[in-house]
């Protein structure tokens, strides 16, 4: 396989930096693009010197159109608002986009979907290669334990994360509802303060923590009558999510066009 030629969006953030550093080191890929926000204080940074690696000729711009026009692959963790504008960017184009954008509602979706018919879109919740085989041990759990075990999930992220529950956690979530083969918007509590009344029986259950500089730690809570089962994860740092990212770039750009989750890339599909 030829050189994958990449671009990382949101090049100036903390996945951003860690996005080009993984590029970097996977001999497969090519970097050709690192993409900021009209007014950041990082354009015209070398790419490479702005992640803490050596130069890398590739200078941080804000004109995505153009830089996407030379790529294969776009590696994009940001916003939703941005990501969806990438994903129109990547269909119209034939590209592989992977997504770690978390925070998008399902209404844009269809964004995605449509999207899809011209790009391989990799979207998920989180990238690693632990929390994808976690969301099988939870769905294979739920299933076998059913409804007469609480479900419970509790995240706790670094301070300055913006969207909560976290899409790891609702990933985590959407597992788990599978397993039951429910739905999980009809059946999660988000929310618990005051008064709430005796647990009801069947729902999914989400705690958020922030504090501190947290990557991200997840634990899902099976409690029974007299037992407990508690699956974790704990994330260390974001290499995990950028090496995930590039796995799934390379997996994508030997598909058709559609939209894939990791659990495609893993060969985890139920």
């Amino acid at each position: 396989m030829a050189e994958l030629r990449v671009v990382v969006v949101g090049a100036g953030g903390r996945m951003g930096r860690a996005l080009i550093r993984a590029v970097a080191d996977e001999s497969r890929m090519r970097l050709v693009g690192a993409l900021e926000r009209p007014g950041s204080a990082v354009l015209g940074m070398d790419a490479g010197t702005l992640a803490g690696i050596e130069p890398l000729g590739v200078a941080v711009t804000d004109h995505a159109s153009d830089l996407f026009d030379g790529a294969d692959a776009v590696l994009d963790f940001t916003s939703p608002a941005a990501t969806l504008a990438y994903a129109e960017l990547a269909g119209t184009r034939g590209l592989v986009h992977v997504i770690g954008t978390t925070g998008i509602e399902a209404q844009d979706e269809e964004t995605l979907r449509l999207a899809s018919h011209g790009a391989r879109i990799v979207k998920s919740g989180n990238m690693s290669l632990g929390v994808n085989l976690l969301a099988g041990l939870v769905r294979q759990a739920a299933a076998a334990l059913g409804p007469d075990f609480d479900l419970e999930i509790l995240e706790m992220h670094h301070r300055h994360k913006v969207d909560a529950p976290s899409g790891t956690a609702l990933l985590l979530g959407e597992a788990a509802a599978e397993g039951r083969e429910i739905a999980l918007g009809q059946h999660s509590v988000r929310v618990r303060d005051g008064h709430t009344g005796p647990r009801e029986r069947g729902t999914i259950g989400f705690a958020t923590l922030r504090g501190g500089s947290v990557v991200g730690d997840h634990m899902v809570v099976l409690a029974g009558e007299g037992e407990r089962i508690e699956l974790t994860h704990r994330a260390e740092n974001r290499t995990i999510f950028a090496r995930g990212a590039v796995r799934a770039a390379l997996w994508a750009h030997e598909q058709k066009p559609g939209l894939y989750s990791m659990a495609d890339v893993l060969g985890l599909s139920t």
